[in-house]
């Protein structure tokens, strides 16, 4: 186990110790993935984006060589309106100053990555970042790749660096952590039904019932 690694309590997150990145989400990284459902990785990725908001947890966008890669995905920056992702040209986001200088910044050390492809863009920083010491968690659902093998490799090869993965229905339930945080369980609940499949289905179908008065006998 890498030294990095938390254990007990300390090793789940908290909204106020964690920062968000998210790598890459452009067409030509989707023209090219095999390893999900597009469709899938964009609800993941539209989730932890809103639950981030929700959270108050910073995120950083970033895309590479956007002018031929394209723009990142609308269901993202819509997300973040005012935000301008930092378009890179290093491979590894790691190496790019503009994005750990934000970091380094924020004083957080739990760092959360998604991105495309897993095992390029998402391992390197991943990779690096744990090196220096952050306690660093991958969002699988949110990622993927050119084949599921590249995919699973990645999540392997990530795992034995110390590096934790996790999916996004997770990583918002750890910053939730207690129903009783009424300024954010409500929030939370409304995300859930948009994007939390069939138990955001199943929640409304709970509200439905619960508000439906009984016949009197």
């Amino acid at each position: 186990m890498s030294k990095n690694v938390k254990t007990g309590l300390e090793a789940l997150l908290r909204p106020e110790d964690s920062i968000l990145v998210l790598i890459d989400h452009q067409p030509f990284q989707f023209a090219n993935l095999n390893s999900h459902e597009p469709t899938m990785i964009i609800n993941a990725v539209a989730g932890i984006s809103k639950a981030a908001k929700i959270f108050n947890v910073p995120t950083i966008l970033t895309t590479v060589v956007e002018e031929r890669g394209g723009l990142i995905i609308q269901q993202i920056q819509e997300v973040f309106p005012e935000q301008k992702p930092i378009n890179r040209t290093l491979i590894n986001t790691w190496q790019d100053p503009a994005v750990t200088g934000v970091v380094a910044k924020s004083g957080r050390k739990q760092l959360i990555i998604a991105g495309l492809w897993t095992e390029v863009c998402v391992a390197m920083p991943a990779i690096q970042a744990a090196g220096e010491g952050y306690d660093v968690f991958v969002i699988t659902d949110a990622c993927g790749s050119v084949s599921k093998e590249a995919h699973d490799m990645a999540v392997r090869r990530m795992v034995q660096h110390g590096i934790t993965p996790i999916n996004w229905v997770a990583v918002v339930s750890e910053w939730q952590r207690d129903w009783a945080r009424t300024e954010t369980a409500g929030p939370l609940a409304g995300l859930m039904i948009a994007h939390a499949g069939g138990s955001g289905v199943a929640y409304a179908w709970e509200q439905q019932l619960l508000a439906t008065p009984v016949p009197a006998e």
